[in-house]
């Protein structure tokens, strides 16, 4: 009988816990406890707690005696806002693959997409074109404008939240086709109209990529017309300047007359000093942009951490080749009675020895990605020109390369600037399925990570705090995102957790599909997508509009400074 007595003793005192805990107060859904917290405007760390709720942080600081319904002790590690990507090619990549794996890995919770050419606005004449020229990924176009494409990623689910600048060549593209020629005054109001769309639709700004046709086609007037239609939205103008190597101080000075002309902030996408010979340009390209700040003018630029650019092998052939886009361009390259002329026209920007193969269409060519040019053309009994010819010519593509131009000392001048944001300029891909069925720029798994592990531990460059202010504040405040950016009570929680002892790239030239390490956990939308370094799974990604979205029309004064 005792025994039975106190087996209803235990029940009854377990039930009482029950009924006391249930009375339990519940402050918030998460808490991060003992983290060592980089709120992103550069300031020194603090130690403390942050609380979460649904898709907001809460509170910030010592939250003893605060309860919540996951509690998790970081032990001292380091947590920052997630960061910004200020120029993915993560769109294709999306559409086939959400995760984001090789961004989400890094600490990226934003992409932002639209270097020059974006996803929308189409007509049925760019559809059929896509499709047509669709490679490893396929996929259909159920969107027509820019704003559909970025919900459409949305609703589909995404790891990553996802942003877009509205391109200028996507822009002219669909008013003007390829030609090669100023607009008219009907077709210039008909882009603006475009342009006024899109950032009305939630566009972040106009881009411009003046290497590649057809954005390449619009002089000055045009882009300052459409760069003052984007400002009436609070939107910035971002560009590929026109040249990254010979013409490099005039190519930022039309940046800056851009800028001025038409009231917007304006920044240099990967900003660079291409080749030898103007590795020495880097010093007065600082000048340039910095006495520009100085007279109230809010210029900055992005860059990646490598000492090496990716692009196609079609910008080896002369512009007369190229002219009327990349579908003329392997045309020519593929009609016999023009190849003499090419060839006593080609000039390469890069050695041949120093201009790496990556990505092939055609299956019989991918045994040369990974491949040196010169090493390619002996292989076929070619010179490097006639080589450049022959490959485009059968991959019916424009082959996509590694540059070795750049300096390192270069990287750790720019690094340095306290006006400098980063970015992959590389999709957001995955080490396995279709992605490695392609060599790729290591960017696209490391870019964002060097910044934390190369340039912050190893060369001492940054300080964390400063870093994590130019990985997350900083490009937050250039593009004027609402609520995003910092780790502050009513911001968004984007979130990420990283061991500044541990973090570093691993992706190589040699071997590029490897993932970064060193990220232990990332929170989007207060969702966890990153779990003791491994993906969950989940897809809490969001379109992230620009500040301008839902505006019919707006009048801003000159920016300033950021």
């Amino acid at each position: 009988m005792g025994n039975i007595f106190r087996l209803l003793g235990f029940y009854a005192l377990i039930l009482s816990l029950g009924l006391n805990n249930c009375g339990l107060h519940i402050d918030y859904d998460l808490l991060l406890k003992n983290a060592t917290i980089y709120d992103g405007t550069g300031s020194d760390p603090i130690t403390g707690s942050i609380g979460i709720t649904g898709d907001r942080i809460i509170a910030i600081g010592k939250l003893d005696g605060k309860r919540a319904r996951q509690e998790i002790d970081l032990k001292g590690q380091a947590v920052a806002p997630g960061f910004i990507n200020m120029l993915s090619w993560a769109g294709i990549a999306l559409l086939h693959d959400g995760r984001s794996q090789s961004d989400i890995r890094q600490g990226v919770t934003l992409e932002i997409m639209g270097e020059g050419t974006s996803m929308g606005p189409l007509n049925d004449a760019m559809k059929a074109k896509i499709k047509e020229n669709q490679g490893d990924i396929t996929y259909d176009i159920t969107w027509t404008t820019l704003g559909e494409y970025l919900s459409f990623l949305e609703q589909k689910g995404v790891s990553t939240n996802v942003a877009s600048f509205v391109g200028n060549g996507t822009i002219r593209q669909h008013v003007i086709g390829m030609e090669n020629r100023p607009a008219t005054e009907t077709e210039l109001e008909k882009m603006k109209a475009l342009v006024r769309e899109a950032m009305n639709e939630g566009a972040v700004g106009l881009s411009s990529a003046l290497l590649y046709a057809p954005s390449m086609y619009a002089d000055t007037a045009e882009l300052i017309e459409l760069a003052k239609a984007a400002a009436e939205y609070d939107g910035m103008y971002i560009s590929h300047i026109r040249s990254e190597s010979d013409e490099l101080l005039e190519a930022v000075e039309e940046l800056i007359w851009i800028s001025k002309a038409a009231a917007i902030p304006a920044e240099i996408y990967h900003l660079k000093a291409s080749g030898m010979a103007n590795w020495g340009k880097l010093d007065q390209v600082i000048d340039l942009v910095e006495t520009a700040r100085s007279a109230g003018h809010a210029i900055s630029a992005d860059m990646y951490t490598y000492p090496a650019s990716s692009t196609g092998l079609h910008v080896q052939l002369p512009d007369w080749v190229r002219e009327g886009g990349l579908e003329k361009a392997i045309e020519r390259c593929q009609d016999p009675e023009l190849r003499e002329k090419i060839l006593a026209d080609i000039s390469f920007s890069n050695p041949p020895n120093r201009i790496l193969l990556n990505g092939f269409r055609n299956d019989a060519l991918k045994i040369y990605a990974g491949k040196r040019l010169d090493e390619v053309a002996r292989e076929r009994g070619v010179t490097p020109a006639e080589a450049t010819i022959d490959l485009i010519a059968e991959d019916e593509s424009r082959i996509s390369v590694v540059y070795f131009s750049m300096d390192e000392a270069n990287i750790d001048k720019k690094v340095a600037l306290p006006w400098m944001s980063f970015c992959s300029d590389a999709g957001s891909i995955a080490n396995e399925g279709v992605f490695i069925k392609r060599k790729t720029h290591p960017r696209a798994y490391g870019s964002i990570i060097r910044v934390l592990g190369t340039f912050v531990r190893e060369k001492q460059i940054l300080t964390l705090q400063e870093a994590v202010r130019k990985l997350s504040g900083l490009p937050a405040k250039n593009l004027k995102l609402v609520d995003r950016g910092l780790l502050k009570p009513g911001y968004f929680a984007d979130v990420v957790v990283f061991d500044p002892a541990k973090v570093t790239d691993k992706a190589t030239f040699d071997e590029p599909h490897q993932y970064a390490e060193g990220v232990i956990h990332v929170w989007v939308n207060g969702t966890q997508v990153l779990k003791d370094g491994e993906h969950t799974g989940a897809t809490p990604g969001r379109f992230v509009k620009g500040p301008g979205a839902g505006r019919t029309t707006h009048s801003v004064e000159a920016s300033e400074n950021p």
